[in-house]
This record gives structure tokens, sequence and C-alpha cells, in this order.
């Protein structure tokens, strides 16, 4: 009865999480194009920063809990699922044009960034809030470089601007505003029942923060990501997946760790290098033709498969 009722509460999380993020999405992104913003930058900071949101409150949420392991193995597990089986089901669906800038510049900053995570993990086994403060300059640093990119002009997205165009700015605040507060209430929610679960098969919290967490707290970024792609809009899809990435590094572990020192453990070496080998495999197959086929799709999908097995040795 207990194992139901925990089950319950997990997918009344998720769901809160997911239509919280969608929400917090449509009104901030819809907010951002009523001023022009193009869309490759929407993608990559607002789109990238909601879709993140569920893995900011579950960590922060967990990290205060005690349950410190379920913040890295929830953004590991996260950014490997993004590229993955995201991408990599979104590239099924449809083929992927890759912008020369994401190839170049955004791609390799993805690996950067968990490399450098990886390192202030080993060298006490936490990363501390001096650690944090230096991720959290790196997203100012990279908000910058995204600033530059808005001046040069990049891609408008006329979807957007049709859901601007029709909402008063007051619906849109409200409409970012509520999605914030599902995604809080949500990540409450998911992180308690998620716990208890683990507790009652007798799972480690690195194992759930790897599997059920960052399943659920990456289904925003699955449905971004589909839906941006199907309607044409391949500069949200790729962006929010590797500004997702980004964010989840600089922002998610980078504000845990200010606010409380985060748990690395050393078992995180094998999914911190599943990460970095997951972005290399996606920077390998779009550096020459730019662009993410079915093919590329299908052998991503096939590699999750045997990262999940050997999480389930």
């Amino acid at each position: 009865m207990e194992l139901l009722i925990q089950l319950l509460l997990l997918v009344i999380g998720f769901v809160l999480l997911v239509k919280g993020a969608d929400w917090f999405v449509e009104g901030a992104a819809s907010i951002a194009d009523k001023f022009g913003i193009p869309q490759i930058v929407i993608g990559l900071t607002i789109v990238a920063m909601g879709t993140s949101a569920p893995e900011a409150a579950v960590s922060i949420s967990a990290a205060l809990k005690g349950s410190a392991e379920i913040t890295v193995g929830n953004v590991l597990g996260s950014n490997i699922m993004n590229v993955l089986v995201i991408l990599g089901l979104t590239a099924v669906i449809c083929r992927i044009p890759v912008q020369k800038t994401t190839v170049h510049y955004e791609i390799p900053m993805v690996i950067f960034m968990t490399v450098l995570m990886v390192v202030f993990g080993l060298q006490n086994h936490v990363i501390g809030r001096l650690e944090g403060l230096i991720l959290l300059g790196c997203m100012v640093i990279y908000l910058l470089y995204l600033l530059r990119l808005a001046k040069r002009g990049a891609a408008y997205d006329e979807t957007l601007d049709e859901v601007a165009e029709s909402s008063s700015m007051l619906r849109l605040i409200f409409l970012a505003a509520a999605g914030m507060v599902a995604i809080v209430w949500g990540s409450d929610i998911a992180v308690n029942a998620a716990t208890s679960i683990a507790r009652i098969f007798g799972m480690s919290e690195r194992l759930i923060g790897l599997t059920i967490v960052a399943l659920g707290t990456s289904l925003p970024e699955l449905v971004t990501s589909i839906t941006a792609a199907t309607k044409g809009s391949s500069d949200i899809a790729v962006g929010n997946i590797v500004g997702s990435n980004l964010f989840n590094i600089m922002f998610v572990v980078g504000l845990t760790a200010v606010i409380t020192p985060v748990v690395y453990s050393p078992a995180f070496l094998v999914d911190s290098a599943a990460a970095v080998l997951s972005v290399l495999l996606l920077l390998l197959f779009v550096f020459r033709k730019k662009q993410l086929g079915r093919i590329h799709g299908a052998i991503m999908l096939l590699c999750y498969g045997g990262y999940f097995a050997y999480l389930m040795l």
C-alpha cells in the first residue's frame, strides 16, 4: 500500500513538473519574443532554463533534505538522457539540422563544463561553495556570449510570435509565474516520493537520481524538443538540449553547491564519463554535415540502452 501511494505521489509530482515547465516556457519565451529576441537565443536561454527548472528544484530540494547524491545523479542522469534519448528519439522522428555555432562552441562547452565538474568533485568528493560560485561565474560568461550571439541577429521564430501577439503581457507573466509555482511544488512531491521508493527497494540515492528522477525531470526537454522539431523549429530542439545540459551543470550544481555542499561519490566517475562520451558522440555525428539523422538517433538510443543495462547490473 505504501509503495502504491508513493508511486502515485511520484506521478503527481512529475505531472506538476512537466506542466509547470510547459507553462513557464510558453510564458517566458513569448515575453522574450515580444521584445524581438531571436529563436536560437530563446532556445539556448529561456527554454533551456525553463526545462532545467525541474532539475534545479529537485536538486536543491534533495540537497536541503540531506539526499545530496540525488543532486549529482539527477544532473548527470538528465544530461545523458537529454543527449542519447531525447535528441536520439527526436532525430529518429525527423532529421535535425544543427547550427555552426552550436557545433563549434556550445557542444564543446558542455564537454568542458562536465569535465570541470568532475575535477571539482574528485578533489575531496564534495563540490563546495567556492566551486559552486565558479560554476555560477561560468554561467554569467555563457550568458554574455549569448548576448553577443543575439546582437549578431539569429533566426526568428514565427510560432512564438503568433503566441506572443495573441496574448497580453499580464497573461504571459501569470503563465510564467504559475509554471514556476508548479515546478517548485512538483519537485518537493517528487523528491519525497522518489526517496521513499528508493528506501522501499533498497536502491541507492545515486541510482534513483540517475534513473527515476532523471527521467521525470527530463520530460519537459523531451516534450519541448519533439514538439519544436516537428514544427520545424530545429534551433529550439537542439539549442534546448545543449543549453539545458549547460544550465544543469552551471546553474543547478552551482546554485545547489552555494546553498549546501554537494556530495560527489567516486561511483559517479563512470556516469561522468558516460556524460562526456555521449556529447562527444553527438559532436562526432554533427561535426561535418551539421545535422543529426535517423541512423544517428538510433545509435544514440542503443548507446543509452547499453548504459541503462550497466546501471541495472
